[in-house]
């Protein structure tokens, strides 16, 4: 049978991950997971409440919603946050459970460490210290998961010293995965000239940047979503999801950074992709009608969609129908469950083989597409 590679889980971080892996001179910009009075549990910087601690089990969204009730009611916490989360976050049951999926391996994407980005936008030093604390933690993940766990570390890409420190590191620890916020660095895109050493850099070490749904700088202006939900999640921000990582591939491909990176290697996860066959077609047709009106364009040797098919690649739920997709775009989408979330699912396969694709007969969908961003054999 052919392997089967999951390509979005998640890890869920032990209540003193951030304090126990910074540096011991940081410690106080450390996030943590703290008890309230009533027992709920929250992850913390310097005693702000950022995200409550919920019971994810898949297929169970309305298990948050309930858990969230009581809090608003003002009762008492059913939830250890420490028991619950200990089955997501030991490397030993995450490979009892991968058997169980009838997984080979997994990516493993942070849990709480997606909801903090944008909080501490402000404050690179706090920034730094807490990606720099997980990405520590990653190295150890991915040396117990014996070549089967594949933890996703978090970057940013506002000090290229200090991203090139980490990018040394992870590949030194068997890290092959970057998460990185599709959002402007200091009012820059990602195609300004002053960014291109640090997609040399993800090169050089071997490690692909990644996109995923978290809570980091917003595509529109923050007036459009309303107020903060503590510990919840924009409706508008979910109707929206791809849009962000769209818009920053787009920019890396039609100003001719994956054209001067061709080993650059990019993924999408968990951010749909029923999307892209209409967005391979806008960037052609709008670089092709562009260039026509302007009498020149971007300096390419190959058409944008070639770019995309060539360096991304995407994930696709069972449910967006990868099979169609696949003919309309080209064998680049990949499995995944979203493992533990209440969105996700702990029967992948089964999932996928209702909806027509299996190991066995799309090898590319559930294994080679993800081994070729973590730049497997």
């Amino acid at each position: 049978m052919t392997a089967f590679i999951d390509c979005d889980t998640h890890l869920f971080e032990p209540a003193d991950l951030w304090s126990r892996y910074a540096d011991p001179g940081a410690r106080a910009d450390a996030l943590r997971i703290v008890d309230d009075d009533l027992g709920y549990s929250w992850l913390t910087f310097r005693n702000q409440r950022l995200s409550l601690a919920e019971p994810h089990r898949p297929r169970d969204v309305e298990a948050i919603g309930r858990y969230r009730q009581r809090w608003l009611r003002g009762e008492r916490s059913d939830l250890d946050y420490q028991d619950f989360a200990a089955a997501y976050s030991e490397p030993s049951a995450r490979l009892e459970k991968l058997d169980e999926m009838g997984a080979d391996g997994a990516v493993l994407f942070p849990n709480y460490g997606i909801v903090w980005e944008r909080a501490l936008a402000d404050d690179l030093g706090a920034t730094q210290t807490n990606m720099g604390a997980w990405n520590r933690w990653c190295a150890d993940v991915a040396a117990e998961g014996g070549g089967r766990l594949h933890p996703v570390a978090h970057l940013s890409l506002r000090d290229p010293e200090w991203l090139d420190q980490q990018l040394s590191s992870l590949a030194a620890g068997g890290v092959r995965l970057g998460l990185i916020a599709p959002a402007l660095v200091e009012g820059r895109p990602f195609s300004a000239p002053e960014l291109d050493r640090m997609w040399a850099a993800f090169v050089d070490h071997g490690v692909t940047p990644v996109f995923h749904v978290a809570d980091q700088p917003r595509v529109f202006d923050d007036a459009w979503y309303g107020p903060d939900v503590p510990g919840g999640i924009s409706a508008m921000s979910t109707v929206f999801l791809p849009t962000a990582a769209a818009l920053a591939l787009t920019d890396l491909i039609i100003n001719g950074v994956l054209e001067r990176h061709p080993d650059l290697r990019l993924g999408v996860m968990e951010l749909s992709a029923v999307w892209v066959p209409l967005h391979l077609q806008m960037m052609d047709g709008g670089v092709r009608f562009a260039s026509t009106f302007n009498g020149e364009g971007p300096k390419l040797t190959l058409t944008p969609s070639e770019y995309f098919r060539r360096q991304v690649r995407v994930a696709a739920f069972s449910y967006e129908r990868a099979d169609f997709l696949t003919k309309a775009s080209g064998d680049i989408f990949m499995a995944c469950s979203d493992y533990p979330h209440t969105e996700g699912t702990d029967s992948p396969v089964s999932d996928y083989e209702a909806a027509g694709l299996s190991p066995a007969a799309n090898p590319g969908f559930f294994s080679d597409n993800i081994s070729f961003l973590l730049r497997a054999p």
